[in-house]
C-alpha cells in the first residue's frame, strides 16, 4: 500500500536537501550538524508512516468438511452394587451360641448361618406344653360337669312326667337347668383356655426354630457383622447379623447423571464405564432406569440411574467406584463440520490509511472490538468458506454435537469443502 505524507512535509524535507547541496557557503556548513539531525528524524517518521499504513496480512486456517461418524455420550459416575441382596437378623435377643459362615461364603436357601442359645427358648416351650396339658384338663372336667347336670334334669324331668308335676318343685327343676347351663358355659372357657394354650406354646415353638438363623436366599456372604458370644437384642429394630448377595454375576451400577444430560438419557441406550480396578478395560452395560427425583449436592442438581452390568467373570465388586459413559445418540456416515466453524466470523477488513496532517499519522488507532459469531437459531447457522473475494458464508442446518463436531443436516455444504476454522494475522 502507498504511504500519504503532507505537502507541507514534502517541502521541508526538499528546503533542507536544497541546502544540504548549497553547503559551500560557510553559513550552511555551520547549519549541516542540524540538518543531518532533520534528515534522521524524516526519515525515520516516513518508515514509521509506512508501517503503520501497510497494515497486517491475514491467514485463514480451513478444515474440510467430511463424512464420518459421530458419537454422542454424557459421563457420570457412581458406584457398583449387587442386583439383590438381603440384610439376615435376628428377631430374638440371646446370645450366639455360634456362627457357622464367613465372608465370601457361598450359602443356599435354609442353610444354618448362625445359632443363638437355646436354653431359655427350651425352658419357655416346656412350660407352655404344660400349660396345654393344664388347660386340657380343664376342659375334660367341664365336660364331666356338663354331663352331670344333663343326667340331672333328664332324671327330674322324668319324675316330673310321672307324678304329673306334682314332684320335684318348679323351682328345683328350674335349679337343674340352670345348673346345665353353666356347665355348659363352664366347658366353652374351659376350651378357649386350651385353644390360647396352644397358641402360645406354637408361638414358643416358632421361637425356638428362630433361634437357628438361616439363609433366606441362595448367594455369596459379603458381610458378617457378629462373632460367637455376641449379645444380640432385638428392640425397635431387627440387628442385621449378615449381608447376603443374591447373584453376582449380575450387578447394578447406580449413577449420578448431572441435570445437563438427563433430558438425553433414557432407559435402553447402550453404555460403558471403566473401574480403577481394571485400567484399560472398558465394561459393557445398559441404561435400566432414570430417577425422577432428583438430589442437590453442593448446589449440585443429580439424578440416581440404574444401568445393567453383566459380571460373567466376578471381575466387578460390590462398592467399586465406575465411571460411565453413556451413548446419548450416535450418527453413522453424516456430514460433520468442526464446531470451531461454526462459531468463527471473518474480521473486519481493514480500511484506508487515515487522512491528514503527520500528526494525525502519529495518532495511535484503538483496535476494533472483536465480533462474535451468532449462535444458531432453530438449527440454523453458518461457516464461511474461502472464495475469490474473500470468505463466503454458507448457511447449514446443524444437529447433535460431541463437543468438538456437529452434524450438518442441510444447507448448500457438502463434503470436502473447506470451511474457515479460524485466522491468523502477519504484517507485511
Amino acid at each position: 500500500m502507498t504511504t500519504k505524507v503532507s505537502d507541507d512535509t514534502k517541502d521541508k524535507l526538499q528546503r533542507l536537501l536544497d541546502d544540504a547541496a548549497a553547503g559551500t557557503s560557510g553559513h550552511a556548513r555551520r547549519r549541516w550538524p542540524m540538518i543531518a539531525g532533520a534528515l534522521v528524524v524524516a526519515a525515520f517518521v516516513v518508515a514509521y508512516l509506512a508501517t503503520r499504513s501497510a497494515g497486517p496480512t491475514v491467514k485463514y486456517v480451513t478444515e474440510q468438511a467430511a463424512i464420518g461418524d459421530l458419537v454422542v455420550t454424557a459421563s457420570a459416575s457412581g458406584t457398583l452394587a449387587p442386583t439383590k441382596s438381603v440384610d439376615v437378623g435376628s428377631e430374638l435377643s440371646g446370645t450366639l451360641a455360634s456362627v457357622l459362615v464367613d465372608e465370601n461364603d457361598t450359602v443356599k436357601k435354609g442353610q444354618l448361618m448362625a445359632q443363638l442359645d437355646k436354653s431359655r427358648l427350651n425352658d419357655t416351650v416346656f412350660k407352655s406344653r404344660a400349660a396345654v396339658q393344664a388347660a386340657e384338663g380343664q376342659v375334660a372336667q367341664a365336660q364331666a360337669t356338663v354331663a352331670e347336670a344333663r343326667a340331672s334334669l333328664t332324671r327330674m324331668r322324668q319324675v316330673s312326667e310321672l307324678s304329673g308335676g306334682k314332684v320335684p318343685a318348679r323351682t328345683e327343676l328350674e335349679a337343674a337347668e340352670a345348673a346345665l347351663q353353666r356347665a355348659i358355659a363352664n366347658e366353652s372357657t374351659a376350651r378357649g383356655q386350651a385353644a390360647q394354650a396352644r397358641a402360645t406354646l406354637k408361638t414358643d415353638e416358632t421361637n425356638l426354630t428362630k433361634a437357628d438363623i438361616r439363609s433366606p436366599v441362595d448367594g455369596v456372604v459379603l458381610t458378617r457383622k457378629v462373632e460367637p458370644g455376641n449379645t444380640v437384642v432385638a428392640a425397635m429394630t431387627t440387628p442385621v447379623l449378615f449381608v447376603v448377595a443374591e447373584d453376582l454375576t449380575r450387578m447394578q451400577l447406580q449413577v449420578k447423571v448431572d441435570e445437563a444430560d438427563v433430558a438425553t438419557v433414557r432407559p435402553g441406550q447402550p453404555a460403558s464405564f471403566t473401574v480403577s480396578a481394571w485400567p484399560g478395560r472398558r465394561f459393557p452395560a445398559a441404561i435400566q432406569r432414570v430417577g425422577l427425583g432428583a438430589t442437590t449436592t453442593d448446589n449440585v442438581v443429580t439424578y440416581k440411574t440404574i444401568l445393567d452390568v453383566v459380571n460373567k467373570d466376578l471381575a466387578l465388586r460390590p462398592g467399586m467406584t465406575a465411571t460411565a459413559s453413556i451413548v446419548t445418540a450416535r450418527r453413522d456416515k453424516t456430514l460433520l463440520v468442526p464446531n470451531a466453524a461454526l462459531r468463527f466470523v471473518p474480521p473486519q477488513q481493514s480500511g484506508q490509511a487515515a487522512q491528514g496532517g503527520f500528526v494525525s499519522q502519529l495518532m495511535p488507532r484503538f483496535p476494533a472490538a472483536p465480533r462474535r459469531a451468532a449462535k444458531p437459531v432453530n438449527g440454523q447457522a453458518q461457516v464461511w468458506v474461502l472464495g475469490a473475494n474473500g470468505p463466503q458464508p454458507v448457511g447449514v442446518h446443524t444437529g447433535v454435537s460431541d463437543g468438538r463436531h456437529t452434524e450438518v443436516t442441510g444447507g448448500e455444504l457438502k463434503a470436502g469443502m473447506a470451511v474457515i476454522t479460524d485466522y491468523e494475522e502477519a504484517a507485511k
